[in-house]
């Protein structure tokens, strides 16, 4: 399966424009510019680079032949062991095309390939590291067997800067025509915790609405509650008040369309700017964490909630 960066009209082809990451990218520069490199294992969350850092790397490698020289998959959706014995093993072992003697794989979400894939990949690595290269991209790094690790250079991704995400804002608002308002650009960084991919989609969003784009329209699109909400729903639990507090949070949830995941992930941040004493705020956090995980092992989000809120008003009042 071919992922969409690979085949729609915008293609980066310059080390430039990969945001954020500048470490990497200078390593990985010169890696290109020697004209040789080892297999590299990009780690990291999603949308900072790590696809766009390996098509620059296969466009500055092999130039016009970098179509016929690179074979990308994503292993989310191919993820078998057959697709390593058929499909990656032929690719490998040709030759490359051009002045480059070596071939690129690029391996999308690699940490979602079998242990047994895996195992089929290491010797695939080892048997034809003369004429192809890989790149790993995952998101989890200790879910790759240390066989792989240990012949890879590994490169770890961090989420970018609200600086950095403040150059996107204005490179795409410039580029589109829009007015991003000072408290939009700091709910845009908040909405998308430094993923350059969700920030361009909601920007993407608000831009069908308005060239206007204010701190509203970004939560709204972004089916976030506005930070100020959750805190007020803390802060009357706190107070003692648990129906008017569960109400309101009832209100929330319905008026952005909030799953129990999304609203405990939020309360989390919130509980910071509580006017509580830290410890209390120690004892929410990890009650957070608990919630949470009752939640994902399958708990009915509104009951867990409500004694989320119970918990804030015991903690709050005593």
């Amino acid at each position: 399966m071919t992922s969409t960066i690979w085949t729609e009209k915008y293609r980066p082809a310059s080390f430039d424009e990969v945001k954020g990451q500048k470490e990497i990218v200078e390593k990985v520069a010169a890696f290109v510019k020697s004209g040789n490199m080892p297999h590299l294992l990009f780690s990291g969350p999603a949308g900072i680079g790590k696809t766009t850092l390996s098509l620059v790397i296969a466009k500055q490698l092999f130039g016009e032949y970098w179509r016929d020289n690179t074979l990308e998959l994503n292993a989310s959706d191919e993820r078998g062991i057959d697709i390593i014995r058929v499909k990656v093993k032929d690719f490998a072992r040709t030759r490359a095309i051009g002045d480059v003697p070596f071939k690129l794989i690029y391996l999308d979400e690699s940490d979602a390939l079998t242990r047994e894939a895996q195992q089929a990949l290491r010797r695939t690595m080892e048997n034809y590291t003369k004429t192809c290269r890989f790149i790993l991209s995952c998101n989890y790094s200790s879910k790759i067997i240390d066989p792989i690790q240990s012949r890879c250079a590994v490169f770890r991704f961090k989420p970018l800067s609200e600086q950095e995400i403040g150059v996107v804002i204005d490179t795409v608002g410039k580029g589109e025509k829009l007015e991003v308002s000072s408290d939009a650009r700091k709910a845009l960084f908040e909405v998308c915790e430094g993923d350059c991919r969700k920030l361009e989609n909601i920007m993407q969003s608000c831009a069908v609405l308005n060239a206007k784009i204010d701190a509203n329209l970004v939560y709204s699109m972004a089916s976030v509650a506005k930070p100020r909400e959750v805190n007020e729903v803390l802060s009357i639990a706190a107070n003692g008040n648990f129906i008017e507090a569960r109400k309101k949070l009832l209100s929330l949830m319905l008026d952005y369309g909030l799953s129990g995941i999304d609203v405990i992930k939020q309360i989390q941040k919130e509980i910071w700017n509580l006017y509580l004493d830290d410890r209390k705020k120690v004892e929410l956090v990890d009650k957070c964490g608990e919630v949470e995980f009752r939640m994902v092992e399958g708990s009915d989000e509104y009951i867990q909630l409500e004694s989320f809120l119970a918990f804030v008003m015991l903690v709050g009042i005593r």
